[in-house]
């Protein structure tokens, strides 16, 4: 069966060689999605920016976030766990939730960052 991968990103710097998205079937994989490190704001603002890039992530991959199966999420503080849900849950499909995980990352790839999703949907 083919993979199909979508964004593949360059070395530069520090930044590793990965996919965005990656097509297996009908299994659509993405990488941990960060906010802008340039657009920083509180984590309400960051998660509304990840959760931005996983709908237009998932929209080339030819699906949508009715169709996520599962999610895995990174915090920097659990103290911040009830502002990122409140904005996780005005942006997930209420009928069509995923299973999720959320675990403290003491610190992201760029200083400044709170939140880190990873997800993977049918198509």
């Amino acid at each position: 069966m083919e993979i199909q991968r979508i964004g593949i990103i360059e070395a530069a710097g520090d930044i590793p060689i990965i996919s965005l998205a990656s097509i297996h079937g009908n299994i659509v994989y993405l990488c941990g999605i960060t906010a802008d490190p340039a657009r920083l704001g509180d984590v309400k603002d960051q998660t509304g920016q990840v959760l931005d890039r996983i709908d237009r992530l998932l929209s080339k991959a030819g699906t949508d976030k009715s169709k996520l199966l599962s999610a895995q999420v990174w915090l920097t503080d659990m103290a911040l766990f009830a502002d990122h849900n409140s904005a996780w849950n005005a942006w997930v499909d209420p009928g069509n939730p995923p299973v999720r995980m959320c675990v403290h990352s003491a610190q992201l790839w760029r200083p400044g960052l709170l939140v880190e999703i990873m997800v993977t949907a049918a198509r």
